[in-house]
């Protein structure tokens, strides 16, 4: 197996990781299980495994003598992971999973946005046609069109925090802090995001969290969600580039809603495939002439 095929099949599994979180959640709300307790048991799991194995398998010393700005920097950033769980989860309570996927992939064009401002980069015709792609397919995956369907703004506001948060998110995964250890950045961002996890649920905490939803359900969300990913994410874009790593990456969108369909008997209509089958469309249309270049 080539690099190139090995770095997508690690993107592939990291993005289909990410894709089955949220009907798991949804799963367990079902239950009874609050979303609060759900998300604080993801994130303590992450930050503890990450702790262990950044110290047994970290491959240089800690230099003592070393900024401790860098790390401020990323726990900053990784705020912006707890938020993406937090909203996100916030936004299956109002919509379906399959349409809070679609909301969460807000994130193709406004990571193009950031792009413009952050790199000063002159937008292209073809990164715009792709973002507004991107919208139209989103306005058919969620049944926007349908005379039936009654739309939730509050599940719609959710999830498009969910994907403000989520661009922060790969920003801060791709650019803050490149010179720490791969292992050390992705302990310092899911830091940011436990504290973050811990003011924006406050109180909801200590009524929703136990010790049983930790080794039920935060092992499993914690190990697809916080550990698995990132790893994955960290070993298999450097092999694919960013472009077609991104293409790839946007598995987690049907893997989300074929997961929900399976477990949470969730209706997916024809006219949702479609959109769905869009927004792939502008993903590679995005990324297609970044990975030519």
């Amino acid at each position: 197996m080539n690099n190139k095929l090995k770095g997508a099949v690690y993107i592939a599994i990291g993005a289909a990781s990410y894709g089955i979180l949220a009907t798991f959640v949804k799963f367990a709300n079902n239950r009874g299980i609050g979303t609060a307790g759900l998300t604080f048991s993801q994130f303590l799991f992450g930050a503890l495994l990450l702790s262990i194995l950044s110290l047994f398998f970290s491959r240089k010393p800690e230099n003592k003598t070393a900024s401790i700005y860098p790390k401020l920097k990323l726990m900053l950033f990784g705020t912006s992971l707890g938020l993406t769980s937090s909203f996100y989860y916030l936004s299956i309570q109002y919509v379906p999973v399959s349409v809070a996927i679609v909301l969460l992939m807000q994130t193709i064009w406004m990571g193009v946005v950031l792009e413009f401002f952050t790199g000063r980069e002159r937008i292209d015709k073809t990164k715009v046609t792709g973002s507004i792609i991107a919208i139209v397919g989103t306005m058919l995956a969620a049944k926007v069109f349908e005379d039936s369907v009654t739309v939730n703004f509050t599940g719609i506001g959710f999830g498009l925090l969910a994907a403000l948060s989520y661009t922060a998110a790969i920003y801060a995964s791709n650019k803050i802090s490149l010179e720490l250890p791969t292992l050390k950045r992705s302990t310092y961002l899911v830091y940011g995001g436990l504290l973050a996890v811990v003011v924006f649920w406050n109180v909801q905490l200590l009524e929703e969290f136990n010790w049983i939803v930790f080794l039920k359900w935060g092992t499993f969300l914690g190990f697809f969600g916080t550990i698995l990913p990132p790893i994955l994410f960290n070993k298999g874009f450097p092999e694919t580039g960013t472009g077609f790593g991104s293409i790839i990456a946007a598995l987690e969108i049907p893997v989300s809603v074929l997961s929900a369909y399976l477990l949470l008997n969730e209706e997916i209509k024809a006219l949702q495939w479609g959109g769905i089958a869009v927004i792939l469309f502008s993903v590679t249309l995005i990324n297609l002439k970044k990975n030519k270049s």
